[in-house]
């Protein structure tokens, strides 16, 4: 039996709507095993900022640093992309409880479900059996660098430490050991003085882990390669904004961003999201596909070493899909579209079974 304290931060547009599958999906779960969960809520994002003007208070930040786990969902809204004006964003809240609580490094795994592959837009002989996983440096590069912007000049300064390096590369080589041992450090050496630097301590710490194959290969060329055959990827490490980039390129192999989860972790408590955005204007409509947000509920089982707790969850998500009990944006033509709750209640019923 195990005890788990989770902060749950379920943000704006559809995230308070998929937070509710995410948490009885856990709940569910420990009754299953019989461990005790207990949850406490706080805000952020948009929604912070109209309550009390800040997209991270320090209220939330204490309710994170205090808990187990942080199960988030989505931040964004559309009132303050169309103002760039705008001081505070709530975008700014995600930079910020990744910086406040070290999450240095993003896992995203990439994977295709047999039974969604004509959603992908590449053809399916391409994708399918494609697995991976992507790992994104998160507190460092140009999101956290010097910057500077007047009316006729503006930069943004991308600058790494060694430490910072060497930490993010060893996450990558130990995921690689427990996967198919292959790691890929994605860079723009032939350009980038920051990136030598990675490509030198990568060749530097490869040794140490002879199992592993390691290569190296340019952002574009990267790019290229997840389209042209993205199961040549086993483990994928890179800095901030290639990272980023290259993580949302993965996302489309799949078919669609709702299937994808995310996990964020370092020297404080880990947070476990979807990697979709906060689609505002699907709020309310009880629409969004909380696929995303239960899987992140398994990756947060995983990482705590309940593996078999993780897998009934992954074992339900695969049920679901085939049962064809999805939301709009995956269901087959001429099925049902179910909505966001009866989803994650359909799951919910598969394990309490179990």
């Amino acid at each position: 039996m195990k005890e788990f304290k989770i902060a749950v931060l379920a943000g704006d547009g559809i995230g308070p709507e998929i937070s509710v599958q995410g948490v009885d999906v856990m709940t569910a779960v420990c009754e299953k095993f019989g461990h005790k969960v207990n949850y406490e809520y706080a805000v952020c994002g948009a929604d912070a900022i109209d309550k009390v003007g800040d997209p991270f208070p320090e209220a939330t930040f204490e309710t994170c640093k205090n808990a187990d786990a942080v199960l988030f969902s989505a931040v964004g809204d559309p009132k303050f992309d169309n103002n760039p004006t705008a001081k505070v964003r709530p975008e700014q809240g995600l930079l910020a409880m990744r910086k406040k609580l070290g999450l240095f490094a993003n896992i995203r795994p990439v994977q295709t479900f047999k039974c969604l592959l004509h959603k992908s837009p590449l053809r399916a002989e391409l994708v399918e059996g494609a697995d991976f996983i992507c790992i994104r440096e998160l507190t460092g590069g140009m999101y956290f660098g010097e910057k500077y912007q007047d009316n006729d000049k503006a930069y943004d300064t991308n600058m790494y430490t060694r430490p910072e390096i060497e930490r993010i590369l060893k996450v990558g080589f130990e995921y690689a050991m427990k996967r198919n041992k292959h790691l890929t450090v994605v860079d723009k050496a032939n350009v980038l003085a920051s990136s030598r630097l990675w490509r030198q301590i990568a060749q530097e710490m490869a040794p140490s882990y002879p199992e592993v194959v390691t290569d190296y290969m340019y952002v574009d060329n990267a790019a290229m390669r997840m389209i042209q055959d993205p199961r040549f990827f086993d483990v994928m490490v890179t800095e901030n904004t290639f990272g980023d980039i290259l993580t949302d390129e993965g996302s489309c192999i799949s078919g669609s961003m709702g299937l994808l989860p995310s996990a964020s972790t370092g020297e404080s408590t880990p947070v476990f999201e979807p990697i979709h955005g906060s689609w505002p204007q699907a709020k309310g409509l009880n629409i969004a596909n909380p696929l995303a947000q239960i899987l992140s509920v398994a990756m947060l089982f995983e990482y705590f070493d309940c593996k078999e707790e993780g897998a009934l969850i992954r074992r339900a998500v695969d049920a679901s899909l085939d049962a064809n009990v999805r939301t709009g944006d995956i269901q087959v033509e001429g099925e049902k579209a179910y909505s966001t709750s009866e989803v994650g209640q359909w799951i919910v019923e598969y394990i309490q079974k179990a």
